[in-house]
């Protein structure tokens, strides 16, 4: 009788026990919903971290701020790495097919979100992401639509949105600058990369410039980084400037073309403000820090559900700035003194030093 009384109230002990088992599991998934509905801060439904991927196709100033800012942005909007959300960056380090292999990774990881800088790592994304509802944003891209990452501006639809690098009339403006200090000037040298999409399309648009104003360009191609000294000392002798557009490859080496600029007294015109400091004498451009910013932005909205990528407008630079590097003049064997007319009417904001990197 004692044993049958011992074993019935082991029978009820180990119901009362599964029971509040039971409860406890149901309190604690009534309490992921809840914190899910403060969607912006707690990560997804399930309580996990979002997943952010970032890649870029080499490293160089000004795509390196543009991650920065970009990782500024969400931690100034509560999306902090390492607390609610998690960041994988990856560098193509300048190689086509790693670009395609980390598209394909982040697609198959199914990230919440993807940042694709420069046109090769944005391209590669676009198509391995389409067909999902993976975000993706793009920065540091010259044009979105010669590169057929989306097929409406205002509109992108799809899963794609971002912010272009390139304000309208910053490349014109660079070729007339070089007429405008140097009038005696008759050709001008580009070294670029024939293998990267925006690259082409801004050298295009410096050749229409250049022939508007009676002045002849050289090209010299450098398919990689270690190519590109070589590029520049083939214009030795045959130019009277050189003019590096924003291509990664020459910009991931543009010591080598500022050695060559210094050595043969030739006036080196770049196409943003990060090799403005780096040693370029003179260009147009944006603080990519910021760009990368305003593409965080665009992210926080995306990130918090308060809009979908397709449905955000792509964006442009609204301000054109010209950077003058006064070492950089000096190394170059350009007296500022004898530009001033000309200086003056544009008004550059001026770098006293080469920045070292």
């Amino acid at each position: 009788m004692n044993r049958r009384k011992l074993q019935a109230k082991g029978m009820l002990l180990a119901l009362c026990l599964l029971l509040t088992a039971c409860g406890t599991q149901t309190g604690g998934g009534n309490q992921s919903t809840s914190d899910a509905s403060g969607a912006g801060k707690s990560g997804d439904a399930s309580g996990k971290k979002l997943q952010i991927g970032i890649t870029q196709i080499i490293e160089h100033p000004s795509l390196d701020a543009t991650r920065e800012g970009f990782i500024a942005a969400l931690k100034d909007n509560g999306f902090e790495d390492g607390k609610n959300i998690d960041i994988e960056y990856v560098s193509a380090q300048g190689d086509p097919s790693t670009v395609m292999t980390i598209a394909q990774k982040f697609a198959g990881d199914k990230k919440d979100a993807i940042l694709a800088i420069s046109t090769p790592s944005a391209q590669s994304l676009v198509q391995t992401t389409d067909g999902t509802d993976i975000p993706v944003f793009f920065a540091a891209i010259t044009d979105p639509l010669k590169a057929k990452l989306i097929e409406n501006v205002e509109k992108p639809g799809k899963n794609v949105t971002g912010i272009s690098d390139t304000h309208p009339d910053s490349i014109k403006s660079t070729m007339y600058a070089i007429k405008e200090f140097f009038p005696e000037a008759k050709k001008v040298g580009i070294i670029f990369n024939s293998g990267e999409s925006n690259s082409v399309v801004n050298v295009d648009n410096a050749k229409k410039a250049l022939a508007e104003i009676g002045l002849e360009p050289v090209e010299a191609n450098a398919n990689n980084t270690s190519e590109v000294k070589q590029a520049a000392q083939s214009l030795v002798g045959r130019v009277d400037a050189i003019y590096v557009p924003k291509d990664n490859t020459v910009v991931a080496a543009l010591k080598s073309v500022v050695m060559v600029a210094e050595e043969n007294k030739i006036p080196l015109f770049v196409g943003e403000m990060d090799s403005v400091k780096s040693g370029g004498f003179a260009g147009y451009g944006i603080d990519y820090h910021d760009h990368g910013y305003e593409t965080g932005l665009m992210a926080v909205k995306v990130l918090k559900g308060e809009a979908k990528p397709g449905d955000l407008p792509v964006q442009f630079p609204k301000e054109l700035k010209m950077a003058v590097n006064k070492e950089a003049a000096a190394n170059q064997g350009i007296d500022l003194n004898k530009l001033k007319t000309a200086l003056d009417k544009i008004n550059p904001v001026y770098i006293d030093k080469i920045e070292e990197k």
